[in-house]
This record gives C-alpha cells, structure tokens and sequence, in this order.
C-alpha cells in the first residue's frame, strides 16, 4: 500500500539536482575538472523538466478523475 501520492516532477528534480551533487563531488574529488558555470543549465534545466513532468502529470490526473489518495471523506 502506497503511503503517498507518487509525483512525477519531484523525482525528475531530485534526479537532476543529485546529478549537480555527482559533478560537483567529481571535481572536488580531482576526477575531473568542472568550471562553476556548467551546473547552472544542469539545475535549471532540471527544474524546468520537473515542473514540465508536473504539469503534465496533473493534467493526466485531472482527465482521469483520480484524486488524492487519502482525500476528504
């Protein structure tokens, strides 16, 4: 039994930003050298798709007429 409603964009932002956390920990752990600047499209282009995934998500939710799953009554 599920505890929680499964949301799409968080997973896709979470994805994303633990992505920004691996290039950041590959340059401080001397893997590889990463300029600052590259991590700001990784993050913003993440969290655009997240809430592109979340939109759409809703949306599909809304024409199934599936509501929350621990609703009101």
């Amino acid at each position: 039994m599920l505890r929680h409603e499964f949301q799409p964009g968080r997973l896709v932002a979470g994805a994303f930003l633990t992505l920004a956390g691996v290039i950041y920990a590959g340059d401080a752990g001397g893997a590889w050298e990463t300029p600052w600047f590259v991590v700001i499209p990784v993050v913003m282009g993440g969290l655009g798709l997240a809430g592109a995934t979340a939109v759409l998500s809703r949306e599909i939710r809304r024409r199934r007429g599936a509501g929350p799953a621990g609703g009101g009554s």
